[in-house]
């Protein structure tokens, strides 16, 4: 199952299977997508944090499942894998990860914007070493999160990396000390839901969609995002709050 939980305008969605390694059931998958519809349809919430319950973030698919012949009830319609994988949002969603991060495990993470993570956490995509591909993301977006040939290693050694090196390499944003990853997401998630969301959320569009993109791509973006932000009560709020002295007290709309 998946705990939906509120941290003033953090939604705190946490995986909690931990007898099975929090790996991902049908369960986890259908929750997993509710959660983050409650998260993209609540105008009061503005980012969210994705935990596993300790001492494993998620092993990735449930084998079980896997073995009886049903890998679609790992699938949801939108979201694909654990209901993360491939869905679209506009929110950003922050990891925090306590410990191994593996398979599809690792590939909710990378479906992540921004990455907490303990000392003890570690991650990998081993799914050659059962002569399986990884099917979830992790192909691609390990390239985009860590240099070539250190994803190459992953994908093809099928070995981890702990998170110290993932840190120094970029795929983490903070390493935190054990049982500290969910109040560093947390702390992160609150930073970003300081800022007027509605640029934050701009943002974040802005750059994944232009990424392999040309300039042409880039700048039409920018474009639409900066237009439609000017004409947000936000903006207007922004100088103001700067002009009198104080913080400002954004609407999001």
């Amino acid at each position: 199952m998946v705990e939906f939980e509120t941290r003033g305008r953090v939604a705190v969605l946490t995986i909690n299977r931990p007898d099975a390694r929090n790996a991902v059931n049908g369960e986890v998958a259908q929750a997993m997508e509710a959660g983050i519809d409650r998260l993209e349809d609540d105008a009061d919430l503005w980012a969210g944090v994705v935990a596993g319950v300790g001492p494993v973030f998620s092993a990735g698919a449930d084998l079980k499942v896997i073995a009886a012949g049903r890998p679609q009830d790992l699938l949801t319609e939108r979201g694909g894998f654990a209901g993360i994988a491939r869905r679209e949002r506009k929110k950003p969603i922050v990891a925090a990860v306590d410990g191994p991060a593996l398979a599809g495990g690792c590939e909710i993470v990378l479906a992540c914007d921004l990455v907490v993570a303990s000392r003890r956490a570690a991650f990998g995509i081993p799914e050659v070493k059962r002569s399986l591909v990884a099917a979830a993301g992790g192909l691609f977006r390990l390239p985009r999160a860590l240099p070539r040939n250190v994803a190459l290693e992953l994908a093809l050694t099928g070995d981890p990396i702990a998170a110290e090196r993932a840190y120094q390499l970029g795929l983490v944003n903070d390493l935190v000390e054990d049982g500290h990853a969910l109040d560093g997401a947390i702390a992160l998630a609150e930073r970003v839901c300081a800022n007027a969301p509605l640029a934050v959320w701009a943002s974040r569009h802005v750059m994944l969609g232009s990424l392999g993109a040309g300039d042409d791509v880039g700048w039409r973006l920018t474009d639409e995002a900066f237009g439609d932000v000017i004409r947000s009560e936000d903006f207007a709020e922004g100088p103001r709050a700067f002009i009198e002295k104080r913080a400002p007290e954004w609407k999001g709309r």
